[in-house]
């Protein structure tokens, strides 16, 4: 399938395999996954890089098949999961680098485009994230307040 805005095609890439349970040669039982997401979590790390350090660190291939919840649904049950959905924070920190550049580089044409194009993305994002009772109803993206929204 070809790419919403670029006119190239994907990369092919491999499924995973449709495995609902932990492989037998994990070590960590469900209770140190979960201390260890929320040590980590603690630590600063994003779900991504929770998920990145858990694998390449612990030998956890995914958490779901070892825990049976996602790391969102772990953080979310101890009030720790961060208000806004980490994709469209960082669909946030992309559109603020690009505006930064922008304030110094003018008649950059093609990061213009790059930021309608990211700002884009995360209206879509918001609209899904609103329906989804994600993100509360009145919320709204605005470019000039995202900087103060994306510090922790």
């Amino acid at each position: 399938m070809a790419r919403i805005y670029a006119r190239r095609r994907g990369k092919a890439g491999s499924k995973r395999p449709p495995a609902s349970t932990a492989p037998e040669w994990v070590d960590m039982s469900a209770e140190e996954v979960e201390k260890k997401v929320i040590e980590l979590y603690n630590r600063g790390l994003s779900t991504s890089e929770i998920g990145i350090v858990l694998r390449d660190g612990y030998g956890v291939p995914r958490v779901p098949q070892v825990v049976g919840k996602k790391i969102t649904e772990i953080l979310r049950e101890r009030n720790l999961a961060p208000a806004i959905p980490e994709d469209l924070q960082n669909l946030m920190r992309r559109a603020l680098r690009i505006r930064k550049h922008l304030e110094m580089n003018k008649k950059d044409v093609h990061n213009k485009r790059a930021l309608q194009l990211t700002e884009s993305k995360i209206r879509r994002l918001v609209k899904y994230y609103i329906r989804e009772r994600v993100l509360p109803g009145d919320w709204k993206y605005e470019p000039e307040s995202a900087e103060f929204v994306l510090r922790r």
